[in-house]
């Protein structure tokens, strides 16, 4: 009993420990710039204000846009993740498959050496054309050499073999026994890669950064990333000019927090429903036999 108590205060205090920084995080984002100029970041605010939510939200129609841009990219991106990964990982573990050594040896060494920022750009624009397109935010990051080992552990120690034989006995192909008896018993992996390739492909701004020039094309975090760029400029133009004196006309430090929420809250929501596999995944490999 004693230490049921002292296990669930403990979890407590650590869960309050992790809630705190996001409650900060959405006050800041209500309070006025002038307030946290003056008084710093506080989980009340003394003085509430919508004004940096407001200012975002002048162009619905471009934040709606750059939202449909990022869970098309996330949806498509973690799909076809997915899918190749734990493929790669299924035939990697094939003990049949006499070649499986020289093509882990080929992956693993993808992951030692890199070619380069410079030659990684000439090949996406130059001889690809990738550039101002969907792909070119997806296929870059469709594979993570570190999630296929994952993978492959997680099918060694979890699944028997006599599966897989039993399967071929009963005159099923090998895409046949990876889709209904691999993929389906592999629901706590995938869900834990899964939800780490999604937050990946969600937050991610550089690869638009270097690639699109279309703003039509935009995703959420580049944008929110080109909108605070912008004011912080326009703020600083005001400055030299004279024309802010405490520069608070433009609410930049609670904008920032504005975007956090905005970037964070819908990949907030869907993990309660991946929470189950989640935390049966964090074992991936941990017990083999």
């Amino acid at each position: 009993m004693i230490l049921n108590i002292i296990g669930y205060t403990f979890l407590t205090i650590i869960a309050a420990a992790c809630f705190l920084p996001f409650l900060l995080v959405l006050s800041s984002s209500l309070t006025a710039e002038k307030a946290i100029l003056t008084e710093g970041y506080r989980l009340i605010p003394s003085v509430w204000s919508l004004e940096s939510y407001r200012l975002m939200f002048q162009m619905p129609g471009k934040i709606i846009n750059a939202y449909m841009i990022t869970i098309i990219v996330t949806v498509i991106g973690t799909a076809l993740s997915l899918f190749l990964m734990s493929m790669t990982a299924y035939v990697l573990q094939r003990k049949d498959f006499k070649w499986r050594n020289h093509f882990a040896f080929y992956f693993f060494f993808t992951t030692l050496f890199s070619g380069g920022l410079v030659p990684f750009y000439i090949l996406v624009n130059n001889y690809l054309q990738l550039q101002d397109t969907i792909a070119v935010q997806i296929l870059p990051m469709v594979i993570n050499v570190f999630y296929i080992i994952v993978m492959k552990a997680f099918i060694s120690s979890s699944i028997p073999m006599e599966i897989t034989e039993s399967a071929k006995i009963d005159g099923a192909g090998d895409f046949t026994i990876y889709a209904r008896l691999i993929l389906p018993l592999s629901k706590p992996a995938l869900a834990s890669i899964g939800l780490l390739t999604a937050l990946s492909y969600w937050n991610d701004w550089y690869l638009p950064l270097l690639f699109i020039s279309d703003q039509d094309l935009i995703p959420m975090q580049y944008y929110l990333y080109k909108t605070l760029i912008n004011f912080q400029e326009l703020q600083n133009a005001m400055v030299g000019s004279g024309q802010v004196i405490h520069s608070t006309d433009v609410p930049v430090e609670s904008m920032k927090m504005g975007m956090t929420i905005i970037a964070a809250g819908p990949i907030m929501l869907a993990y309660p429903f991946i929470q189950r596999y989640f935390i049966q995944g964090l074992t991936i490999g941990a017990v083999k036999g």
